[in-house]
C-alpha cells in the first residue's frame, strides 16, 4: 500500500496516459525517480506526474529524451519543474526546433527531386556523384547535412 503522497507505478501510467513499461524506460533513461516500499514495489511521489506531464508536452513538439533529460539536469536537486522551468526550458528548445522545422522544409522542398546524394535517380541527377567522392564527407546524405550547418565566416 502507497503512503500518503506516493503512487504506485499502476496508478502513475494511469494518470498520465502511459504504459507501466513507458514509466520504467522513462526511469532507466534517468528522467524520473522512484522509491522501493518493503516490498520492494516502486512508490512514486506525487510531483512525477507533471514531470512525466513536461517529458510528453517536450516530445510531442519534437523535443528528444535526450535533450529533455539535459534540460532536467539543470534543475537544482533534481527537482520537478516549476512554470517558471518550462519557460526557460521551452525557449532553450525554440531554437532546436527551428533549426529542425528548417531542414525539414529544405528536405520536403527537395524530397522529389534529390534526397542529398544517396542516389535514387541517378539517370537525371544534376549533382551526379562519381566514384562517390561524397562518402569522403560522411555517412547519409551529405547535401542536406551541408545545407543545414551555418556557413563559417
Amino acid at each position: 500500500m502507497a503512503t500518503k503522497g506516493e503512487f504506485s507505478v499502476g496508478r502513475v501510467a494511469a494518470r498520465c496516459g502511459v504504459r507501466v513499461s513507458t514509466l520504467h524506460f522513462y526511469e532507466r533513461k534517468g528522467l524520473i525517480r522512484s522509491t522501493r516500499n518493503n516490498g520492494n514495489q516502486r512508490r512514486y511521489r506525487a510531483d512525477v506526474i507533471r514531470r512525466v506531464a513536461v517529458i510528453k508536452a517536450a516530445q510531442r513538439v519534437g523535443v528528444s529524451l535526450e535533450s529533455i533529460r539535459a534540460a532536467f539536469a539543470t534543475l537544482p536537486d533534481q527537482r520537478t519543474p516549476t512554470q517558471r522551468d518550462w519557460q526557460r526550458l521551452s525557449r532553450r528548445w525554440h531554437g532546436e526546433l527551428s533549426e529542425r522545422i528548417t531542414q525539414l522544409e529544405r528536405l520536403r522542398d527537395s524530397l522529389t527531386g534529390c534526397i542529398g546524394c544517396g542516389c535514387l535517380s541517378m539517370d537525371n541527377c544534376p549533382i551526379y556523384n562519381p566514384d562517390d567522392r561524397l562518402a569522403e564527407e560522411g555517412p547519409g546524405p551529405v547535401i542536406l547535412d551541408r545545407a543545414s550547418k551555418p556557413e563559417a565566416d
